[in-house]
């Protein structure tokens, strides 16, 4: 069934129940045009980009992966999902190609989320200007760099922050799903930076730790599930080869596991490695200087 987060108060009685989607699952839209070509940026407008054969191909393939994963295999009888899908032609298109692994009765609904899509660079794109600009922006930082007449990833982080808000309060009043006895399953069709924002809003990682974070490929997925006290971890679904090839650091992956095991409404604060990316060094002891 769906998960069932109680939340506790200081005297530890549960005064709050909360249904959560069993997963929340994060795709990246299959192959453009404008990634094999970039010079298609130059004519046509970013959102109007379309997917190629191949791109097609790859969504229909995503489907039905996603299809064995919120299926546990077969496994589950009561599985559901919902989606939401930037409005971009190549998310759309890759939505439309992953809804054929779906029966009609399995899809509880879908909505166009304006604030997953992708960044903007700005309008038609001049190819040797983009080229140098890229090329400051890895020199400056890619989190805190604005495209001349488009956004930064710190810009994306705002609007993404947002969406996580509206998603939260949709799962709270039962927006997403009628009958509380199905495992639900949200799916969103996004790029690749509003991904890895969306995965360091959530679990509260450092600019510096999504720095060094790769790019998802074309239709690749990640699964964040629910773990066994109600917190949601990427350590359930994937492995620690997975994540380490993603750009996650050892102690970044020992926090998903312990995400995995935890209950929900604990945090992770006290662990030595996340104190220790703020702080040099703490006081010896309680006492007071004169």
């Amino acid at each position: 069934m769906l998960g069932n987060s109680s939340e506790n108060s200081n005297n530890g009685q549960t005064h709050h129940h909360r249904f959560l989607p069993k997963r929340i699952i994060l795709l990246r839209h299959g192959e453009s045009e404008g990634n094999i070509d970039g010079s298609a940026y130059t004519t046509t407008p970013d959102h109007k980009i379309p997917l190629t054969s191949q791109g097609i191909d790859q969504a229909k393939k995503a489907g039905w992966r996603i299809r064995h994963v919120v299926s546990d295999a077969g496994e589950c009888s009561n599985w559901k999902v919902y989606f939401y899908v930037s409005p971009y032609e190549r998310t759309r298109s890759t939505l439309r190609e992953i809804g054929r692994a779906f029966p009609k009765k399995r899809v509880i609904g879908v909505r166009e989320e304006c604030r997953v899509r992708e960044q903007d660079f700005g309008n038609f794109q001049v190819a040797e200007r983009m080229k140098a600009v890229k090329e400051t922006r890895e020199k400056f930082g890619r989190f805190f760099y604005r495209f001349p007449e488009g956004e930064s990833a710190a810009d994306v982080y705002d609007r993404v922050s947002s969406f996580l808000e509206s998603l939260w309060r949709d799962i709270d009043m039962k927006r997403l799903q009628n009958d509380t006895s199905d495992e639900l399953n949200l799916v969103i069709i996004s790029h690749g930076l509003a991904i890895r924002v969306f995965l360091m809003k959530w679990f509260k990682w450092t600019v510096e730790q999504f720095e060094y974070l790769n790019n998802l490929g074309n239709c690749e997925f990640r699964v964040m599930e629910l773990g066994f006290g109600g917190e949601y971890s990427l350590a359930v679904h994937h492995t620690d080869v997975e994540m380490l090839e993603w750009g996650l650091s050892p102690e970044m992956i020992a926090d998903q596991k312990w995400r995995a095991h935890t209950s929900r409404g604990d945090w992770n604060e006290k662990c030595p490695w996340y104190l220790d990316s703020f702080f040099d060094r703490f006081a010896d002891s309680d006492v007071e200087e004169d």
